[in-house]
């Protein structure tokens, strides 16, 4: 009888355990003709414990009453290196027909079984039943992991639409009052620069990337009058452009997504100073942490690019203005950290000066023009 087989069942492989050589040798003999490529015999459990490591065989022919490591203990050794849900057949050749000893073989992991001395045609039918569904199994199991692949990549390519579109509402409040409409990018950039500089973990620093540009979303509900107003605002127009905080808290609240958390807390907290004379009174560390160095990258990318009612102010002075601000407006370990950013020139070689003001330039005698006249 002749057996057809499959290239994908002609290569998978094969481990033979007997004591007996002669049985070693006829059932490899049977499986070369039978067109089986790997088939790897070995007369010695300890050796057949080498083999599974190194051949990871999808098949084993196993002998039960061996000396040193009989088959029962070959087969509870192998099964403890077997991934959880993982088939991998054990096909035991015995000559005992006792049901006890089937049972404690099923028990400790015997598939099926061929008794002694074995009938070629029933052998080899056998064989290939167990090595077709070892082959469906690891078909299965790699269509898995294709599926739970693209489950990422879906996953990956959502959470990249999401983020995608909450910049591009961030950039919808900014583009009204920044003429590059970038802000909102520098800010969230410079803001994890600051963050790692801080000693926060990565994954903080980019969380905090992704959420700090959406800080002023709450100005979509400013007027044009008040937001784009050349010179200083009166008491009451000042009311109005605080209100901005509250405005984007509530465009951002009630979300159960972390980025959106932590925006929300940026939007309402960016405006509180040290001292405790910002929009809502937190003072010194009553201030979420993200908010105080979101705080300090706003006013430095704010002063150093134009804008409709200002002209760019030169790096150096802005620094300057931002270290008189230290322990006042700002936190004094955030300053700190700023200021060894700017050291280490890493603002210029992130590209969060395009378009910043000239070396030298106005005055910056104002900290932020939200304030009233």
């Amino acid at each position: 009888m002749r057996y057809e087989l499959d290239e994908e069942l002609r290569r998978l492989k094969i481990l033979v355990v007997d004591d007996e050589a002669a049985n070693v040798q006829a059932i490899e003999r049977l499986l070369a003709r039978a067109g089986y490529r790997q088939v790897y015999g070995t007369t010695d459990g300890l050796e057949a414990m080498v083999r599974f490591r190194d051949e990871a065989p999808d098949l084993v022919l196993l002998d039960l009453r061996m000396p040193f490591m009989d088959g029962f203990e070959l087969m509870k050794a192998l099964r403890e290196r077997v991934p959880a849900g993982t088939y991998l057949p054990i096909l035991v050749l015995t000559g005992d027909l006792d049901p006890m000893t089937r049972e404690r073989a099923l028990g400790v992991g015997a598939t099926d079984f061929v008794t002694k001395p074995f009938e070629a045609t029933e052998t080899l039918l056998r064989i290939r039943n167990l090595l077709e569904t070892r082959h469906l199994h690891l078909r299965l199991a790699r269509h898995n992991v294709e599926l739970e692949e693209k489950v990422r990549e879906r996953t990956r390519e959502l959470d990249e639409a999401q983020v995608e579109i909450l910049f591009r509402l961030a950039l919808a409040a900014e583009y009204r009052d920044d003429v590059t409409g970038r802000h909102a990018e520098r800010v969230g950039a410079l803001s994890s620069l600051i963050a790692r500089e801080l000693g926060m973990a990565e994954d903080d620093c980019e969380l905090l990337r992704r959420a700090a540009p959406l800080h002023d979303v709450g100005k979509i509900g400013i007027p044009d009058a008040i937001l784009l107003k050349r010179g200083s605002l009166t008491p009451p127009e000042f009311e109005v452009m605080r209100s901005h905080v509250a405005i984007g808290a509530r465009i951002l609240g009630g979300s159960r997504f972390d980025l959106l958390q932590l925006a929300r807390e940026i939007a309402l907290s960016h405006h509180e100073r040290w001292d405790g004379s910002g929009y809502v009174g937190l003072k010194g560390k009553e201030i979420p942490l993200p908010g105080r160095i979101v705080a300090v990258a706003d006013v430095f990318d704010s002063l150093t690019h134009e804008r409709p009612y200002k002209p760019a102010l030169p790096v150096q002075e802005t620094v300057e203005a931002i270290l008189v601000g230290r322990g006042r407006q700002f936190d004094p370990d955030v300053v700190d950290a700023f200021v060894r950013i700017v050291q280490k020139d890493l603002i210029r070689h992130a590209g969060l000066l395009e378009a910043a003001g000239p070396p030298e330039g106005p005055s910056a005698d104002e900290e932020l023009r939200e304030q009233p006249a």
